[in-house]
């Protein structure tokens, strides 16, 4: 017998391919890609590549390729059915044994299927083409949706008195058709009544896009119904394991990093159809960390964001404190508020696919800052309080699974603390111990320094380092004249430095015609000023912290191309690209 699709994709999405062969392969991460030697053909160079987003591994020295299964077969000569028990193992599943049971299990599958696959085309037809449907298409319109989205997720609509039950009861039992939660059995009355009876639906699929559930919204004002209701859980459909639109959603996860995780249908709709469709909804429920991990298989950067108001708000609270536990360290959680009474749809539909880019870049906060935030408003000055608030943190900090992760946002939260409350410190060997700030200043502080890139921040070092020491650039010139630089403020102010270097002697900073506001942004970020503070009137000093911020510059440079490189090597698979690729890799050791 053959293995169901369904069993095999589970597998599939449980496990990424450089998980499975990294247990063969020493590989390293460049950029979207790991790399390693094969495991086909001894070598010294490293020609073998993995890509997780799309699911294969491709050797260039071997031109062996294939997915998981092909990999363990290949490696551990296996046969197939055996690769799928090894794999099945690995992904904590049962294995499949093909009893009765499991075949069972089959059966119900393909009759639950069908019944699915029927429902959503027959009610998605009767949007499009029947006049009793004419209400629920007013009511589309006005949310800006043409037949181009609603073809797109199949929406359908349900009319007040269905009979579709009638249709199925000759093809499938009642008890399997009330086991698919489409249906219910109405005591009082004696016959099966429809769930989803006057309400637009909208198609819940599984990751390989078969439907499993329906969610369903009333568009007339009855304030006796719930606006949202989802199919109940069953046998194929938990709510806490699914996402809304991520069979779509993950196939863009080779080209784009992040996912955009909302609250509804209707924001997953409207962000799609201004041309953001790396988005998924959680269907209505708190978000677990089941669909966390899931995320996680496809996309580097989660960015959650909720409804602009106080549920909204709570629900993202909610999500933080749930989802933190499974962050990893090549992993990020990001939250994104929006501005009050607004939710994704409504923010993007007047504002358009650009803006909401741009928001996001200035607004969305990391998963640990966004708690941190939270509970800092929720303290008063005392030390009661101030207790609680530690104690809260330490609590959210301890649930993170990843020992990584977990130690750096316990310092994190350590540091913020020992700024709020400086004395606290006082006699103790703290790495986080600082001078006396105000709450307000370091939260003024905060907020200014996280709009910065990680690399406009090492640009700040490098030239807090000499404008600091005009004396020693004055005759060492050679030393930055060919640094590049990423951002203009920056390579303004150092080829304006490096000019009157040449044309002035005994240059001052006071000689710079610089602009103030930009000397003084250095001077407060530049990550660097503390080390060489302490090492004031040592040259070798301030030279080797130079030569190391030059050696990350060079780096990021190098990483920048690499990326360009593999994105492109990911769709042609040239070896002119990979060879390219390898001699940067070789630089970026070197370096």
């Amino acid at each position: 017998m053959k293995y169901p699709k369904e069993y095999l994709d589970e597998i599939k999405t449980r496990l990424k391919v450089s998980a499975v062969v990294s247990r063969a392969v020493n590989l390293k991460k460049r950029g979207k890609e790991f790399v390693g030697l094969s495991p086909f053909k001894t070598e010294k160079t490293p020609s073998f590549t993995v890509n997780d987003d799309k699911e294969f591994y491709h050797c260039f020295a071997t031109s062996e390729h294939g997915n998981i299964f092909d990999f363990v077969m290949k490696t551990q000569n296996l046969k197939f059915g055996e690769a799928v028990k090894f794999l099945a193992n690995l992904a904590g599943m049962r294995p499949y044994t093909f009893s009765k049971q499991d075949e069972e299990r089959e059966k119900q599958w393909k009759e639950y299927s069908s019944i699915y696959n029927q429902y959503v085309q027959f009610y998605h037809e009767e949007i499009l083409k029947n006049e009793e449907a004419s209400l629920a298409r007013e009511y589309l319109k006005k949310r800006n949706l043409s037949k181009e989205e609603v073809t797109k997720f199949k929406i359908g609509y349900v009319k007040r008195q269905p009979s579709f039950y009638e249709r199925l009861k000759n093809q499938f039992s009642e008890k399997v058709l009330t086991e698919s939660g489409l249906f219910y059995f109405d005591e009082k009355n004696k016959f099966f009544v429809e769930r989803f009876r006057d309400r637009i639906i909208f198609p819940i699929n599984n990751i390989s896009g078969q439907p499993i559930g329906i969610g369903g919204r009333t568009f007339q004002d009855k304030n006796y119904l719930a606006k949202y209701i989802n199919s109940p859980e069953t046998s194929f459909f938990k709510k806490g394991s699914n996402l809304y639109n991520l069979d779509l959603a993950r196939k863009l996860s080779n080209k784009i990093d992040h996912v955009y995780l909302v609250e509804g249908y209707m924001d997953v709709i409207g962000l799609s159809k201004n041309r953001i469709e790396n988005v998924v909804a959680n269907l209505g429920t708190s978000l677990t960390e089941k669909q966390i991990l899931v995320l996680n298989q496809f996309f580097e950067d989660i960015i959650i964001c909720f409804d602009g108001d106080q549920s909204g708000y709570k629900a993202a609270l909610r999500a933080a404190e749930n989802s933190i536990k499974e962050l990893k360290p090549e992993k990020k959680i990001s939250f994104l508020l929006l501005p009050e009474k607004e939710d994704p749809d409504s923010f993007v539909n007047k504002n358009g696919k650009d803006a909401f880019t741009k928001f996001t870049k200035e607004n969305k906060v990391p998963i640990h800052k966004f708690i941190f935030n939270h509970y800092i408003k929720q303290t008063n000055d005392d030390p009661s309080s101030m207790a609680i608030f530690e104690k809260k943190l330490r609590t959210v900090a301890n649930t993170i699974k990843d020992n990584f992760i977990k130690k750096y946002i316990l310092e994190y939260f350590l540091e913020q603390i020992s700024l709020l409350t400086p004395y606290s410190n006082i006699g103790k060997k703290k790495f986080y111990h600082k001078k006396n700030k105000s709450l307000k200043t370091t939260q003024k502080y905060f907020n200014e320094s996280k709009s910065l890139s990680q690399i406009e921040l090492k640009e700040f070092s490098l030239l807090y380092i000499v404008l600091n020491k005009l004396s020693i650039f004055q005759e060492k010139m050679h030393l930055i004249e060919n640094v590049k630089f990423f951002t203009n403020e920056n390579k303004l102010v150092l080829e304006k430095v490096l000019q009157e270097l040449k044309t002035k002697e005994n240059l001052k900073l006071d000689d710079l015609l610089l602009d103030k506001q930009l000397i003084y942004k250095i001077f407060k970020f530049a990550s660097i000023k503390h080390i060489l503070n302490n090492n004031k009137n040592n040259e070798d000093k301030t030279l080797e912290l130079l030569e190391e911020i030059k050696r990350d510059l060079k780096n990021y440079e190098l990483e920048y191309r690499i990326e360009e490189l593999e994105s492109k090597f990911s769709k042609d698979l040239s070896e002119n690209t990979f060879n390219e690729i390898r001699e940067l890799k070789k630089l970026q050791n070197i370096n």
